[in-house]
């Protein structure tokens, strides 16, 4: 169970409402939440949950709505593994229409996931990749003026429901960009990548003041770093840094994903794996080197495939658990239906039925890191031992029921039931 520094030990003192220990009584102490983030994509579950699209644009709006049939028996399966969601703000599926964003729908959506206690997180509020068509037309200031406005409409709309987001997505490839013309790489050609940044950040952090905010890329080179230490140069606050680790052609390993944490942690931000994949088929080819370029006409899940992805998904786990610069790992998509690329990346076939993978994933989310139900006795003192994963835990006593967080640095809490 000892990862990273994550399992961590307290001496809980309980008292009653007048402050007396509660001596010698029993007391039941479980978890009901992780302190780190366990997500995987919500995209699936905006038909389920926030309607489905109408309207002459609804075919634009491109998650949700037909898939809800499919998605219901997807969502016990998610909220059994997963804590946290990330919801879909691509531009062009949001806002196909100038004047007319998908707002209800995703509000919706993300109200009933933090109803029930799931963290929400937006992706993305700047990317150069699926802009709206409308955009195209616009000059330079315009495009500026346009993004600024959505990023302050959409981030102060979802406050308080959402206060987490990738802020601009991708940002080492923004302004060289070639795959297909686009408002918003012909702004950063103009501005460059660090004012990129910082029209991002700034304006939704005065959007609100509370959000926190990621800059997030699949470019795990030099560049990257670069980039971040530029942005940290010029006074941008950067809440964490977001890697992607894609692996449709193979497990990287332990040795390479820790020396990746290893380099970004230099930054003293709290990392967050936004997008990881780990293939239950046939690998992609190591030549390839945009993964986008893999086109084929069907990609299976296999038997041998899906004991080595179960085998590495526990071991990536591990690893980047393992890490204290990490705060959360978001696994990108549940299912093989619908998974980027058409890939095997899914923990679920696309029949629904649970690969090795998630049923490997869930022992190790929700067993051995879960401090299960447990059923104790104070000492003369009012005191109890309480070991177990960083997190929110209940305490449940003959009188009472009541909340408290584990967290690094406390070796004593009185708490009062």
């Amino acid at each position: 169970m000892e990862v990273g520094g994550r399992v961590l030990r307290a001496r809980l003192k309980l008292v009653d409402a007048d402050g007396e220990a509660m001596r010698r009584g029993p007391v039941v102490i479980e978890q009901i939440a992780h302190a780190f983030g366990f997500g995987n994509i919500g995209f699936d579950f905006v038909g389920l949950l926030g309607g489905e699209p109408s309207g002459p644009d609804a075919d634009e709006r491109v998650f949700g709505g037909a898939d809800a049939d499919r998605a219901a028996p997807l969502l016990p399966a998610l909220l059994d593994v997963f804590d946290t969601v990330t919801l879909p703000f691509y531009w062009r599926g949001f806002e196909p229409v100038r004047g007319e964003p998908d707002t209800e729908r995703l509000l919706t959506t993300a109200r009933w996931f933090a109803s029930h206690g799931v963290r929400v997180k937006g992706h993305p509020l700047v990317w150069h990749t699926l802009t709206p068509h409308w955009l195209d037309d616009l000059t330079d200031a315009e495009v500026e003026a346009a993004i600024r406005a959505r990023i302050e409409r959409d981030v102060s709309r979802f406050a308080g429901v959402i206060d987490l987001w990738d802020a601009i997505n991708e940002a080492v490839i923004l302004p060289v960009f070639t795959a297909e013309e686009n408002a918003v790489t012909r702004l950063a050609q103009r501005k460059g990548r660090v004012e990129m940044v910082r029209m991002a950040f700034e304006t939704a952090r005065a959007a609100n003041p509370s959000a926190r905010l990621v800059l997030n890329d699949f470019d795990l080179s030099e560049d990257y770093e670069r980039l971040i230490a530029e942005c940290l140069d010029a006074g941008i606050a950067i809440d964490a840094i977001g890697l992607q680790t894609h692996m449709h052609q193979g497990y990287r390993g332990e040795e390479q994903v820790a020396g990746i944490l290893d380099r970004f942690a230099r930054f003293g931000l709290p990392l967050q794996l936004t997008e990881t994949t780990l293939l239950s088929g046939d690998l992609m080819p190591p030549h390839i080197v945009d993964l986008n370029d893999y086109v084929v006409d069907s990609w299976p899940s296999t038997p041998e495939g899906e004991a080595r992805q179960a085998d590495e998904v526990v071991r990536h786990y591990r690893t980047v658990v393992g890490h204290p610069a990490v705060e959360s790992l978001t696994y990108w998509g549940l299912t093989d239906d619908g998974a980027w690329l058409g890939a095997p990346a899914g923990l679920l076939r696309a029949d629904a039925s649970p690969k090795p993978a998630y049923l490997a994933l869930r022992e190790l989310i929700r067993g051995e890191w879960w401090h299960a139900p447990r059923a104790v006795e104070t000492d003369a003192s009012g005191l109890v031992d309480v070991h177990g994963f960083a997190g929110r835990y209940r305490a449940t006593t003959a009188t009472g029921v009541t909340e408290f967080d584990l967290t690094p640095g406390e070796a004593e809490l009185t708490v009062r039931v």
